[in-house]
């Protein structure tokens, strides 16, 4: 039987982690309404884009001249550019576990194809790098301060080789935003892109070819998608940090009052032991 030091010792140490994650919990919610806003504010702006996409893409089609952009091409899947968004930090429950595995199976799915991997986060990176993925880049630290210029690089880059004919395929795996108690994993293929068809186009009046005004809206349409996926990830990131910690310190104040009972019955059988000394040494006595 344990002795009332090491209890109190083990109670006093799980106070403190309850502290750490009460405060980790207070931390993610502050984050979470800031990135929450963020992607509240992206999702219309996507939305409205993908629409004026469908209706240039539609006067396009009408158009004789057509559009010849390459990141229209359609090819056969033989390379494919993985671009995996993870956290920097653990902590967080099943978040990053989740994404890897959905990577894992990707890979198991196009086994046939070569992949390689662009990887956004701490903890993608850390995992692939072990198991000597073919790694194009890599980036960390860039859910803290989301800037919209860092994520249009690695768009770009992702444009860049798939015009150049270096990948056929590019593919999206994050974890989008729902609620504070539910994220969705998505797996999205950016490129080439999919046109959305519109059943009432707008007629809008160009005043310059609309191949060219496609041409220029189609950069712009994969960089949101990469924004917006940073965008989501983050905000879930802290969703599920937050329900993690709630857990933690919920469960470590279900340990504390198990183990105060327990320390409570050690030290009522430590008395009546000693009162049961006291009344057998003064029986001897007499």
């Amino acid at each position: 039987m344990p002795s009332l030091i090491d209890i109190r010792r083990r109670i006093r140490s799980v106070k403190n982690t309850q502290q750490i994650t009460k405060a980790m919990k207070m931390v993610s919610a502050a984050k979470l309404r800031r990135a929450q806003d963020r992607v509240i504010s992206a999702r219309p702006y996507g939305a409205m884009l993908r629409k004026m996409l469908g209706n240039v893409a539609a006067a396009v089609q009408a158009d004789d001249e057509g559009s010849g952009n390459p990141l229209l091409a359609h090819r056969e899947e033989k390379r494919i550019l993985l671009v995996l968004v993870t956290s920097d930090k653990g902590l967080a429950g099943a978040f990053n576990t989740n994404l890897i595995k959905a990577a894992q199976r990707f890979s198991v799915e196009h086994k046939g194809a070569g992949i390689s991997m662009i990887l956004i986060g701490r903890k993608g990176r850390d995992f692939f790098r072990k198991r000597n993925a073919t790694v194009v880049s890599e980036h960390l630290q860039m859910a803290a301060k989301i800037v919209f210029a860092d994520v249009a690089a690695i768009a770009g880059k992702a444009m860049e080789l798939y015009r150049e004919e270096q990948i056929d395929a590019v593919y999206l795996i994050y974890n989008e935003f729902k609620s504070v108690a539910s994220q969705t994993l998505i797996t999205s293929k950016v490129l080439p892109i999919q046109l959305p068809e519109q059943t009432t186009p707008i007629d809008y009046i160009f005043e310059q070819p609309p191949a060219q005004l496609l041409d220029a809206m189609l950069p712009k349409y994969v960089e949101t998608e990469f924004y917006r996926a940073l965008a989501e990830s983050t905000a879930a990131e802290h969703a599920a940090r937050m329900t993690a910690m709630d857990a933690a310190t919920s469960n470590a104040g279900d340990m504390i009052e198990k183990l105060t009972l327990y320390m409570n019955r050690v030290r009522q059988a430590s008395i009546t032991k000693e009162i049961i000394e006291v009344v057998s040494g003064a029986a001897a006595a007499e």
